[in-house]
Formats: C-alpha cells, sequence, structure tokens
C-alpha cells in the first residue's frame, strides 16, 4: 500500500468517527466503551475455556450473537429516546439531552460486562481486589435502581 492510499483510508475512518461521534452525540463515548470491554469479555472469556479445557466454537459463537444482541437493545433504547423527544419537542417544551434510555442502557451494559470480565479473570486465577469486586456491585445496584 502506498502513502496515498494510507492517507485516503485514514481520511475515511476519520470522517466515519466524526460522523459517528456527530450523531450519537453523548451516546458516542459509552458506545465505543462497552465495544472494548464486549472484545476484553469476549477474549477473556475465551482465555477461560481454553485453560478449563472446554473451548467451544458453539458457545464463542453464541457469545458473538448476545453482543450483537447487545447493541439492538441500545438501538431500542435510542428508539424510545427519539419517541419520546419528538412528543416533548411537539409539545413545545425545550429539553437539553434527548438520550436518557439510550445512555442508562448504555452503562447498565458496561457494568454487566466489567462484572463478566472479572469473573473470567477469576476463573484464569488473576488475584481480583475485593475493593474492585465491590465498586463494580455497587455501580450494577445503582444503575438498576434508576431503571
Amino acid at each position: 500500500m502506498d502513502k496515498v492510499e494510507s492517507i485516503g483510508i485514514q481520511a475515511i475512518i476519520s470522517a466515519a468517527l466524526a460522523a459517528f461521534a456527530s450523531y450519537l452525540g453523548a451516546l458516542a463515548v459509552p458506545i465505543i466503551v462497552l465495544m472494548v470491554m464486549m472484545i476484553i469479555d469476549y477474549l477473556s472469556g475465551m482465555s477461560a475455556a481454553w485453560s478449563e479445557g472446554t473451548l467451544s466454537s458453539k458457545v464463542g459463537a453464541k457469545g458473538i450473537v448476545k453482543k450483537v444482541g447487545y447493541m439492538a437493545l441500545i438501538a431500542v433504547a435510542m428508539g424510545v429516546d427519539y419517541l419520546i423527544y419528538s412528543g416533548i419537542v411537539a409539545a413545545n417544551i425545550e429539553v437539553g439531552y434527548n438520550m436518557w434510555f439510550g445512555l442508562l442502557v448504555a452503562v447498565w451494559l458496561i457494568i454487566n460486562e466489567m462484572i463478566s470480565i472479572l469473573e473470567n479473570l477469576g476463573r484464569l486465577g488473576v488475584p481480583i481486589p475485593e475493593f474492585l469486586k465491590k465498586i463494580i456491585g455497587r455501580l450494577k445496584t445503582s444503575a438498576e435502581r434508576k431503571d
């Protein structure tokens, strides 16, 4: 690949990321964090299964489908946000933010992924500090209460 092709690819990727961030607004960062957490969870789960001798392509494929379902769940929450926001605007009420449910669902899923990562690391024999387990548990409890 020559330099011109490389610059063109970088420009396309930069434009796509900028469009993604612009479209999603405040949801862009949580979705990116969720994607990173999903990748870490998947890899740590595969590593744990491999170390236990239980690695299965069927289970791995089911995990990928589940992760795609997470993104569908956020899309549904964003749809709910859109409908509510459209109703509020139609009623001539001004609000400054329009992604309540999408953000709440994304944060809840991030916390669940963090818990799963800790469980996978525990299965691998990695020592997990107790304070980290408690903090993530409290975050989950807090997010569920706000549901």
